[in-house]
């Protein structure tokens, strides 16, 4: 039976999380508008490398987002049929350090429930003829690859389907607040160039790097990092699993395939404002050289593209994250009433691509508490719809 709402919810950003939350809303019969100041997935969420995690990267040292990372793995083969490639994943050890990494990783896998198979230096090669010959031994796990604007897409389409407005080229300038209490927001036209007003019960904010923009609009803060990367894409399908090296998390240390292309990634660093990230020169060249480490064709692969995306990790500017990587890839909800006294207003920041829907999921439970709705969440067992539905009138 169908169940609405008066209550009605703006979301703030047309990223993957976004997209998540407009469905789970909706399908508990919360009203929903989306708004995006450029297009859908343009953001973050667009610019990854479009891995599927199997958590295995974040075994050893974030077993948090290692074990979010598998559950949300299973659960999004099962509502995105035909999204992924189910390829699996090798951890590849080319070095002494590697081995020295071996123990640990498989052990962190095994805590985490993520499940890794130990493959000798052969087996390794007759599944990845390509690897660096100098493999001394692998382990397979259940990673696979994404579209990074199709898989979003699905949640999208699935969402308007079930009633909720999305408005990309819709930008929020300004909340409107009063006596603490968001009431709505100021929103820009970039198709129009119109100014107008969208009243709300609740705002929240899914801007992924840009939320501390978002927050601040509401006298506000929440603690994110934004944490760029760069990645390479080459023309060519130099593998068919996703390759990994077998040590912490490193520069270059991962070679997706996506259909006719491979993507090498990624780098990291810290940066003051999302929207002014460069393509340092030598960020590239060490894509090309560690990517070539795992698969010697890397090095001389025809050039395609290289881009950088911030992600938004959860840490205070005040500590000492140089890099990023310190930061965990964990995801968290900020009711603001209970952490700033400002009512009608929740923040939703951190996670993966591969963690869109629990991030969804945690933020969508804070939201109906709030409203009052006593509905659960359908989005772990609903199958989307597919992406082209989203351009189907």
């Amino acid at each position: 039976m169908e169940v609405r709402h008066d209550a009605h919810v703006l979301v703030v950003g047309g990223g993957g999380t976004g997209g998540a939350l407009a469905h789970d809303l909706t399908l508990r019969g919360v009203r929903v508008t989306l708004v995006e100041r450029g297009e859908l997935t343009s953001g973050t969420t667009g610019r990854h490398h479009g891995l599927l995690h199997s958590g295995g990267r974040y075994a050893v040292k974030d077993r948090e987002s290692a074990v979010e990372c598998i559950e949300e793995n299973r659960i999004l083969r099962r509502i995105c049929p035909g999204s992924l490639e189910c390829n699996d994943g090798l951890f590849v050890a080319i070095a002494d350090e590697d081995m020295d990494y071996l123990d640990p990783f498989l052990e962190s896998c095994a805590e985490c429930g993520i499940p890794a198979e130990r493959l000798t230096r052969d087996q390794a090669l007759r599944l990845e003829p390509g690897l660096n010959p100098d493999v001394r031994v692998a382990v397979r796990v259940p990673d696979g690859a994404m579209d990074a604007m199709r898989m979003p897409l699905r949640f999208f389409a699935t969402a308007r389907r079930n009633g909720a407005a999305i408005s990309p080229y819709m930008e929020v300038v300004d909340l409107d607040v009063h006596d603490g209490v968001v009431r709505g927001a100021t929103l820009h036209d970039h198709v129009t160039g119109t100014e107008g007003r969208v009243a709300a019960d609740i705002v929240i904010n899914a801007a992924g790097p840009w939320s501390e923009r978002i927050a601040a609009m509401a006298g506000v803060q929440v603690p994110v990092r934004p944490s760029p990367g760069v990645l390479l894409a080459l023309r060519g399908r130099l593998c068919n699993m996703v390759v990994n090296r077998l040590h912490p998390a490193g520069d270059g240390d991962i070679v997706v395939p996506l259909r006719g292309l491979s993507v090498v990634g990624t780098s990291s660093w810290v940066a003051a404002d999302p929207d002014d990230l460069d393509v340092p020169e030598d960020h590239v060249r060490r894509m090309y050289e560690e990517g070539a480490k795992l698969i010697p064709a890397v090095a001389t692969a025809e050039f395609r593209a290289a881009w950088s995306a911030a992600r938004p990790l959860i840490g205070s500017r005040d500590g000492d994250a140089a890099s990023g990587r310190e930061l965990s890839r964990t995801f968290k909800a900020f009711d603001h009433s209970e952490t700033d006294g400002v009512e009608g207003f929740v923040t939703i920041t951190g996670g993966k691509g591969t963690t869109l829907r629990a991030m969804a999921e945690v933020c969508a439970n804070v939201v109906c508490a709030k409203l009052g709705i006593d509905e659960p969440c359908r989005t772990r067992d609903t199958v989307l719809l597919p992406h082209t539905a989203y351009y189907a009138r």
